[in-house]
């Protein structure tokens, strides 16, 4: 049975590569823009994996990303945080909301791929 991938990023481009990139490694995706569909869509579709936007309309991802760890439910699901957000404090501060790992934009594809297959093989 195919892993499962949620997308959550606003920024097309980003998103339809992202989207690509996990497809083409046999995960089934879902890719999502909004903030607020984020926490449904982990419900609904069980992700193995959430590829989490820190700038998303109308919600924060550290908030997500707390929200999705405080949920006993969604306790094997890892977390990647992407975000143009670089400096030390937000690595942290990503990490610290319970990402299992901090990824910077723009990032190597095929660094992304091998975390990806890391933290869900």
């Amino acid at each position: 049975m195919s892993k499962k991938v949620l997308i959550a990023e606003d920024e097309e481009s980003i998103l339809v590569s992202l989207e690509f990139l996990m497809r083409s490694d046999g995960y089934l995706v879902r890719a999502i823009r909004q903030g607020d569909q984020v926490l449904l869509s982990v419900g609904d579709f069980q992700p193995d994996l959430v590829l989490l936007d820190v700038m998303l309309p109308s919600c924060n991802g550290f908030d997500l990303c707390k929200q999705m760890r405080a949920n006993t439910e969604w306790t094997g699901m890892k977390i990647i945080i992407i975000s143009a957000k670089g400096r030390a404090s937000e690595v942290q501060r990503g990490l610290d909301s319970g990402a299992d790992a901090y990824v910077t934009k723009p990032f190597a594809t095929s660094e992304l791929r091998a975390l990806v297959g890391q933290l869900i093989q």
